[in-house]
């Protein structure tokens, strides 16, 4: 437990620690923000493809490991459609500024659950270092997000201070679905594998669907394709190291 809540900890912080810059300046080039959202990417592929997924399939058969991909997927599909995807640069939302700025916290608040879910999961796994992987995982991918977010605010006439402490705070949902997911799994040893496969579905979701075409949209395809691959075996050389 004590481990899980440092690991969970550490990667939820890691969205203020992203939006940390913002008391000190207020833009990023382009260039590398598509290179750190392409690195991530590779590193979140890597970690559901080289060690979630092999993982449940030790444990339960394939269906059970598709059904928990699917499930993984659908869960952020239902999310976003509730709470839809807002272009945090290029927003063109008929919406006023604090309500747009609500939408967002929303938005990254409850993308953030599911992340916080695999965390939990992994840590209740048996194979030893899955959830330090997974956690250091979802951590890279806060840091840009936590950025963003909250350099948005900030274009919406928040004060530096508390667009930081806000964006800090659109990731500490995750500390408590972390708790909850490896709780669940832990009561139920069945789920181990379903919520691992689950955790692999959302994680592959939010790389295809928001990283990629992110770090793609700026006339950057090609420095990002390489950051993508880099990260890509950074992560396959962690998972041989210390999975």
């Amino acid at each position: 437990m004590e481990q899980l809540l440092m690991g969970s900890f550490l990667s939820a912080m890691a969205t203020g620690a992203g939006a940390l810059p913002i008391l000190f300046f207020r833009t990023v080039t382009h260039r590398w923000r598509d290179i750190l959202l392409a690195f991530t990417a590779g590193i979140m592929v890597a970690a559901a493809t080289f060690s979630l997924i092999p993982q449940a399939m030790e444990t339960a058969p394939f269906y059970i490991v598709c059904l928990g991909v699917l499930t993984g997927t659908l869960a952020l599909t239902v999310l976003e459609s509730f709470i839809p995807h807002i272009d945090l640069e290029h927003s063109r939302v008929n919406l006023s500024m604090d309500s747009q700025a609500l939408l967002v916290l929303s938005a990254i608040t409850l993308h953030n659950i599911p992340e916080g879910l695999s965390v939990g999961v992994s840590y209740s796994s048996d194979q030893a270092g899955l959830g330090g992987l997974v956690a250091f995982a979802i951590g890279l991918q806060n840091a840009p997000e936590g950025f963003l977010v909250a350099l948005f605010l900030i274009n919406q006439h928040v004060s530096r201070a508390k667009a930081f402490l806000l964006a800090t705070l659109t990731g500490a949902v995750e500390i408590v679905s972390a708790v909850i997911g490896f709780y669940l799994t832990a009561l139920v040893k069945g789920l181990v594998a379903y919520g691992l496969s689950f955790a692999a579905g959302a994680m592959l979701f939010i790389v295809y669907k928001e990283l990629i075409p992110e770090s793609h949209g700026d006339g950057h395809a090609r420095s990002a394709t390489f950051s993508f691959i880099i990260g890509l075996l950074v992560m396959i050389g962690m998972v041989q190291q210390f999975g």
